[in-house]
């Protein structure tokens, strides 16, 4: 679905992190986990950008997205009221587990954000699952109220130790005896990657650059177990159980 969205707030929450919040006719999302593209209607960035959807509602749409290049610093300027052309809902999205009881929600830096909308699913589901939430250093945490104001257990990883338990998550899953526990986990490549060789039992959301965003271009494909995929289409969740691990 192709749609002119208007911008309700566009901020700075964390370091070189900003909440964006749209709003219009929001409709079609079917699973959490799913992604939108977004145009930047200027020529200097032709590509669409993909973010992934991290909570919505009949009217509103929410992303999280971090200042990495040009494109994302472009998109940080953009006002209350401006208007984006927005192509969604995008990829295949997670699927609920409802037969694992404990459950653990894993995110790093901005792979943390479509966990939000998965975490207030599985509560409708009468899953409560514990939340581990990866950054740098403290000054770069966002969503960890949101997840506790949710009633869940949260905790933080920090590289350099500024707040939490220091190192990563894949250090406290391990210190913590957590790799026997189903979990959804969204974050960069080389985290996904060490969450696997620990263990394949959990969904886990790829973050690639991609051309057209709904799998005509094949510029997004991976190598999984059994074939090459499309993170925009077959995607961004792959079973951790097809995952092919850089060495």
């Amino acid at each position: 679905m192709d749609n002119i969205l208007i911008i309700k707030t566009n901020e700075l929450v964390a370091k070189d992190t900003y909440k964006l919040v749209l709003k219009g006719d929001i409709k079609e999302i079917k699973n959490p986990g799913q992604f939108a593209n977004l145009s930047l209607n200027n020529p200097e960035f032709y590509l669409r950008r993909p973010l992934s959807i991290s909570d919505y509602n009949k009217d509103e749409l929410v992303f999280y997205y971090k200042t990495f290049g040009e494109g994302t610093k472009y998109l940080s300027t953009f006002k209350k009221d401006d208007t984006i052309d927005v192509l969604y809902p995008l990829g295949n999205g997670f699927t609920i587990k409802k037969e694992n009881e404990h459950q653990l929600l894993i995110g790093g830096g901005v792979g943390v954000p479509p966990l939000y909308n998965l975490a207030k699913e599985l509560i409708k589901n009468h899953i409560k699952p514990k939340v581990i939430l990866g950054f740098n250093t403290k000054d770069e945490i966002f969503l960890e109220k949101e997840f506790r104001a949710l009633g869940l257990e949260v905790v933080i990883t920090t590289m350099d130790g500024s707040d939490g338990f220091k190192g990563n998550v894949v250090d406290y899953i391990k210190e913590n005896d957590l790799d026997k526990l189903y979990y959804y986990a969204c974050g960069p490549k080389k985290m996904l990657d060490a969450l696997v060789k620990t263990s394949e039992f959990g969904q886990l959301s790829f973050e690639s650059r991609m051309g057209c965003g709904f799998g005509a271009c094949m510029g997004c494909t991976c190598k999984t177990k059994t074939s090459k995929k499309r993170i925009c289409k077959e995607g961004p969740v792959l079973d951790g159980s097809e995952v092919v691990v850089d060495e």
